[in-house]
């Protein structure tokens, strides 16, 4: 036996494709037999799985389930939920040793894909390549496992509940905020959670529906957040928070209803956590703010700019023993009173906990931060074969101009207007630029920098390429 994956599928963090076009349950058997392989190499036995709330999980979970048998490994079924909870699994259950869960993430209703985790460790890269080598040769092991379900939802949200542990509950009960999870699989864990939090919590959407019918479940376009604007404005309450579709990401709004990015959260989860360990690394992704990475060093931490990519940033807190990292996009990681994985839900409990601490509203933390002006992450098409040889001229040339350039993932350019960054996506065919200044003539300069950039290797930003 042996399987050959469609060439688009093994990304760099996960593996991810279109149902019945280039994903399917042969796919989903192969990558369990792969992943049971593989981790019964290393005397592993278990494989905990789970999956979001996507038409076709289902049928792609029972696939992998039956792959990891194949293997001789057990599978320990823990249903449907956020994949944060699938890596809560792995991470406490002592007789388990790895998992998966299977997931499109914030992607359009007819994607799906897997996230893995292996012995506590991201499977990603060279992994998951490995995976697609496996199936190609048919190298997988053969056995006969079992199969069982396990119910940790309870248990789960239990743990969650502990990030207010040590908060004056009391003195949360006037707290009032909006919660958006986008029909996405963060729904029922949700529920469940604000039943045992302080204050008055108003939902949106928290019932699990695979076609996403009030919009798309991914919290960094600000057009998803209008819902949970016109809560906030409504009921005039103190934030809302949103998730993506596999409650991994979060997203929130202050109580102006102005939006908080993922590198303004890290400001704030940065200034509660430096006071508890002073002097930390705080890790954040090459497409952040410079008012972040100065802000970590102001309160006294060790601001470290990283490669953009959850299981990238996750690799990086484990080998620099950081307690707190964070992306543009959303993903949080708390390894400070927690596994060191991006969770959504437990990042929106320590954002209750860090205002708490602080002293201080959402709002008034929001407000406190400097008035920068910046792009979103613009994202235009570049071929494939050639999106990573047109980083590759823009760094030479940049040298040549003795540029002030960090090169860490893609080239991140510092002027006296701010900075400009161009990077190639490792997930899709596309070139992402952002910039960022103290005004907009700064801004419009930054920008040209990057257009004069591309023209010269023969591109032109032109239209943006979704998600």
């Amino acid at each position: 036996m042996s399987h050959q994956f469609h060439p688009t599928v093994l990304r760099e963090y996960d593996i991810r494709g279109i149902i019945d076009e280039t994903l399917s349950a042969a796919d989903a058997y192969a990558i369990g037999r792969g992943f049971a392989t593989l981790l019964k190499k290393g005397k592993g036995r278990k494989v905990a799985v789970g999956y979001d709330g996507r038409t076709s999980s289902p049928m792609l979970e029972e696939a992998v389930v039956r792959g990891i048998n194949d293997a001789g490994l057990d599978a320990v079924r823990v249903g449907m939920g956020p994949t944060p909870m699938l890596y809560y699994a792995e991470a406490s259950m002592e007789d388990v040793q790895g998992g998966i869960q299977i997931t499109g993430s914030h992607n359009p209703a007819n994607y799906n894909g897997f996230k893995m985790v292996l012995a506590g460790r991201p499977f990603f890269g060279a992994d998951i390549q490995l995976l697609g080598k496996l199936a190609a040769r048919g190298g997988w092991a053969s056995g006969t496992g079992t199969s069982e379900s396990r119910d940790i939802l309870d248990q789960y949200v239990d743990r969650l509940v502990k990030g207010l542990d040590g908060i004056d509950r009391a003195g949360l009960e006037g707290l009032a905020i909006g919660w958006d999870a986008g029909n996405g699989a963060a729904g029922p864990a949700l529920e469940r959670l604000v039943q045992k939090l302080p204050g008055k919590h108003h939902l949106l959407f928290t019932q699990v529906d695979g076609t996403f019918p009030n919009h798309h479940p991914d919290p960094t376009e600000e057009k998803n957040l209008a819902d949970l604007k016109a809560l906030v404005a409504d009921k005039n309450l103190d934030f809302g928070v949103a998730f993506d579709g596999d409650g991994d990401r979060i997203g929130a709004i202050d109580g102006q209803g102005r939006v908080i990015w993922g590198d303004q959260l890290l400001m704030i989860y940065a200034e509660d956590l430096l006071r508890m360990e002073p002097g930390a690394t705080i890790i954040a992704d090459v497409k952040a703010s410079r008012a972040l990475f100065e802000r970590v060093s102001q309160l006294g931490g060790r601001p470290l700019m990283w490669k953009t990519g959850h299981s990238l940033i996750k690799s990086k807190m484990k080998e620099t023993g950081s307690p707190l990292a964070g992306e543009m996009s959303g993903h949080v990681f708390f390894a400070h009173q927690y596994y060191g994985f991006d969770d959504a839900l437990y990042a929106a409990v320590r954002l209750i906990a860090a205002s708490s601490r602080l002293g201080k509203s959402v709002t008034q933390l929001r407000s406190e931060m400097p008035a920068l002006v910046n792009t979103p992450e613009l994202r235009f098409q570049v071929d494939e074969t050639r999106k990573f040889h047109v980083i590759d001229e823009v760094k030479e040339r940049l040298a040549a101009a003795g540029a002030d350039v960090d090169a860490t993932d893609g080239v991140r350019v510092s002027t006296s207007d701010g900075w400009w960054l161009l990077r190639a996506s490792n997930t899709q065919d596309v070139l992402v630029a952002r910039a960022e200044s103290n005004d907009q003539a700064g801004l419009d300069r930054l920008l040209a920098q990057i257009d004069d950039q591309l023209a010269l290797s023969g591109l032109a930003r032109g239209e943006q390429a979704g998600h």
